[in-house]
């Protein structure tokens, strides 16, 4: 936490580094599965290519973790940035489920990556607990 700040930086930093590194497995090794039930998406867009969406997304994501000033909004930057494959992904499994087009697994893939992108919206919204604003002052950073 002292590194990046608080507990939403955390999350982040977190969350975009494992971006990150997702996406860069999509770019090494698409795999027939994933590029099935997304089908829908790729047909406009190569998978590697969305596989770099998800590195961008991360790399935002981890820069909005460690900027000191104006933090509320690169967190805001960097929380829309986690949240926009993740809806991607779900939407795009959701239509394949629907119209039959992907795989058996596809709603429940819709489903995860839907909760997914929710999650973190809500935890977008959250404020910093108490004691982390209290702790951060004291060290004497900047009140956003």
């Amino acid at each position: 936490m002292r590194l990046v700040g608080g507990l939403r930086p955390a999350v982040l930093a977190v969350l975009g580094l494992g971006w990150a590194w997702y996406g860069y497995s999509i770019t090494a090794d698409p795999g027939y599965a994933r590029a099935r039930g997304l089908a829908g998406i790729t047909r406009y867009v190569p998978l590697t290519t969305l596989g770099w969406v998800w590195v961008a997304a991360g790399a935002v994501a981890v820069a909005a973790a460690l900027v000191r000033h104006w933090r509320i909004r690169w967190q805001a930057a960097g929380f829309a940035a986690l949240a926009g494959p993740p809806l991607l992904w779900g939407i795009t499994y959701a239509r394949a489920a629907i119209d039959g087009t992907g795989s058996e697994s596809a709603p429940g893939s819709a489903g995860a990556w839907l909760a997914f992108a929710v999650a973190i919206v809500l935890v977008a919204g959250l404020a910093e607990p108490v004691w982390v604003v209290e702790t951060l002052y004291e060290r004497g950073e900047p009140r956003d």
